[in-house]
């Protein structure tokens, strides 16, 4: 098994911290790869994410935690599943992949958001009861578009 590895400095030692898992087969094992303090803050994230979206089965998707699937249909013609919701550790940051959360900019001000893409520095800076709702509207926005849940 292969992890990802960030080393920090902290009073003169060096210190080796897993930020982002790599190759996880489950999402107990996704999130056992992780150091703390970065562990606890997925497990509460993760724990927010499944009460927002009960029904979305989580599961390791494209190398992070998927919350259900849906059909993806690429221009080409070519078709592929792809997780409705998710959620990754990244190096410096989580992000919490969510439709249409570019709508979300001003109920989220301390996140950096992209197209579909919440990114948080630091687990603080998480409203978690706002985000929720967010994962809520995005899950069903998704469903009612692609038809599968």
């Amino acid at each position: 098994m292969r992890v990802r590895v960030r080393s920090e400095r902290i009073r003169g030692n060096v210190e080796t911290m897993v930020t982002k898992p790599v190759e996880a087969t489950s999402v107990e094992d996704y999130i056992q790869q992780i150091s703390e303090p970065r562990k606890s803050e997925i497990k509460k994230l993760h724990a927010a994410i499944r009460k927002a979206v009960p029904k979305l089965k989580p599961s390791i998707q494209c190398g992070m935690i998927g919350y259900g699937t849906y059909v993806q249909k690429y221009a080409n013609g070519r078709e592929g599943e792809s997780p409705i919701i998710a959620m990754a550790s990244q190096e410096r940051y989580i992000s919490v992949y969510v439709p249409g959360a570019e709508r979300s900019r001003k109920l989220l001000p301390k996140a950096s958001i992209g197209k579909s893409c919440i990114r948080f520095r630091k687990f603080e800076d998480i409203d978690i009861p706002m985000l929720k709702k967010v994962i809520e509207e995005g899950a069903r926005l998704k469903i009612s578009t692609a038809g599968k849940g």
